[in-house]
């Protein structure tokens, strides 16, 4: 356990809907970012980095390749003897007869043996599907300095943005005195960001009494943070300032990656000081053809150019043909845009095919087109 005596949740068992055939086969935490990075990796790395040495990863739907890849500790160096990072995938039958966890609050209750297992004296529960760098440490000290027994990370979001989250009110000290839960009129733009720090042994007990509520949905939304409300606890706001975007719609995703082509991006990649840890893949260097014209881009290992990319984020193995234009477009690993071919405003899913002379997208389109089958092109 980390010396603060704090074990991470992550939240990983969503369907990812929003993100529509991005995740027909593959969770939405395991889906591709940043040009050699996957979802997971940012509360995987955040948690290395804050000195947290054990994560339990809660998965559901689709969830081979997320099993797999996080199965492999030693990426966020979570490996060691007394670390780990733990696969859990539910235990109890839904009525359709296959496991499921029923809401957020009932995946950590299915594991409370395993949490108990570490004894820890606070749990850090955490959304596998966000884009950020974020100091538990920190918050977790903030957390004992207010003597609380909730703290939830907040932001504050566009106003026109804020019934699509839970929403704090808080009163000047911090001390949350009401949540909305996606409201249609807010009375505050103070926005959960899905972290959450629970005292152990205060959670514990409001868990088992809510696993026998039958009138309960299981989750800390609606039923958990409304019970630390009404029974008078102590909640609090931590207010967060980096940089954060919750990627669970495709224009979200796309924005996200975007966000690394800015001259002064928030979320350095190559920040020595508080690395995103991921997979080494063995891939020859980026091939850079003599005709090939580059304008702001975000190229990885791999690439093959040979028309001209603007304002794009080319992930591993992707290819441009001769002639073909690639511009504010995301091209996801082993994505080929053939010769003559011309993408805009689009995100391209790993392996898809764009035939030779092929147009795809808009710069007038109000919404990102998502290319997740093979666009047939010139015979």
């Amino acid at each position: 356990m980390s010396q603060n005596n704090m074990l991470a949740m992550i939240l990983a068992g969503g369907r990812g809907s929003r993100l529509l055939d991005l995740t027909n086969k593959v969770a939405k935490p395991a889906v591709s970012f940043g040009g050699k990075y996957r979802i997971i990796d940012f509360p995987l790395s955040n948690c290395a980095n804050s000195g947290i040495d054990v994560v339990g990863v809660l998965t559901q739907y689709e969830s081979v390749v997320l099993n797999s890849y996080v199965a492999a500790g030693g990426r966020w160096g979570l490996d060691t003897k007394d670390s780990g990072v733990f696969v859990l995938p539910p235990r109890e039958k839904a009525d359709e007869g296959f496991n499921v966890y029923r809401g957020t609050a009932d995946a950590i209750s299915q594991n409370i043996d395993f949490i108990d297992t570490y004894n820890p004296d606070y749990l850090l529960i955490l959304s596998g599907d966000h884009i950020y760098k974020m100091d538990y440490d920190a918050m977790l000290e903030y957390h004992k300095e207010q003597n609380a027994e909730l703290t939830v990370a907040v932001r504050p979001v566009p106003w026109k943005e804020a019934s699509r989250f839970g929403i704090m009110n808080a009163d000047e000290s911090g001390v949350i005195t009401e949540f909305q839960e996606k409201p249609k009129e807010p009375k505050s733009n103070l926005a959960s960001m899905g972290i959450y720090i629970f005292t152990w042994k205060t959670l514990r007990k409001v868990l088992i009494a809510d696993m026998k509520n039958p009138e309960s949905s299981h989750d800390f939304g609606n039923d958990v943070i409304p019970e630390f409300l009404n029974s008078g606890k102590k909640l609090v706001a931590y207010k967060f300032e980096g940089y954060w975007k919750d990627v669970g719609t495709i224009d979200s995703l796309w924005e996200a990656n975007m966000d690394l082509l800015g001259k002064k991006s928030e979320l350095d990649m190559s920040d020595a000081s508080w690395k995103i840890y991921t997979e080494d893949v063995s891939t020859p260097a980026q091939l850079i053809g003599k005709n090939a014209v580059i304008d702001r881009a975000y190229i990885t290992q791999g690439c093959i150019i040979d028309g001209t990319v603007r304002h794009s984020v080319l992930f591993t193995g992707a290819y441009v043909g001769e002639g073909a234009v690639v511009e504010d477009t995301v091209l996801m690993p082993g994505a080929v845009v053939e010769a003559g071919a011309k993408v805009t405003r689009a995100l391209v899913a790993d392996g898809i095919r764009i035939g030779k002379g092929a147009v795809v997208g808009s710069a007038d389109s109000e919404n990102i087109t998502l290319v997740a089958k093979r666009v047939k092109g010139e015979e």
